[in-house]
């Protein structure tokens, strides 16, 4: 089992930035990836990021790339989303995701198999 609690959510106007952190309890924490989604008001949770447990892989959503960068601290079990150059659309919750599958390259996915509680991150236009 992995526990996951995330915080650094809030309400940033356009253009700003937040880090999100996700810290991992349980499972030793470098032996799995882990990654970000997010939900907007009626829509449908989407990917984010993901990384792998050495860092050697990430990807990230086309909507986000050049914005975001997902890192991870495997001393601290704690993965990290810096967020840059917020936009409106951003605005949304914020889930930390652990362990599952998945795979970097063409036609990169990542299902995870546990779930944070959320963050949320608002950005005013």
């Amino acid at each position: 089992q992995v526990q996951l609690v995330e915080s650094g959510g809030g309400l940033v106007q356009a253009g700003g930035s937040l880090r999100l952190s996700c810290a991992a309890s349980g499972r030793t924490f470098p032996n799995y990836a882990m990654g970000w989604f997010r939900q907007a008001p009626g829509k449908e949770r989407e990917f984010v990021a993901a990384i792998s447990w050495s860092s050697d892989s990430r990807d990230y959503a086309d909507s986000v790339k050049g914005r975001f960068t997902i890192s991870r601290d495997n001393a601290k079990s704690t993965v990290y989303l810096q967020m840059n150059s917020l936009r409106a659309e951003d605005t949304a919750v914020y889930y930390c995701a652990a362990d599952g599958e998945y795979y970097s390259g063409t036609g990169s996915y990542y299902y995870p198999t546990y779930w944070g509680q959320g963050t949320q991150v608002t950005v005013s236009s």
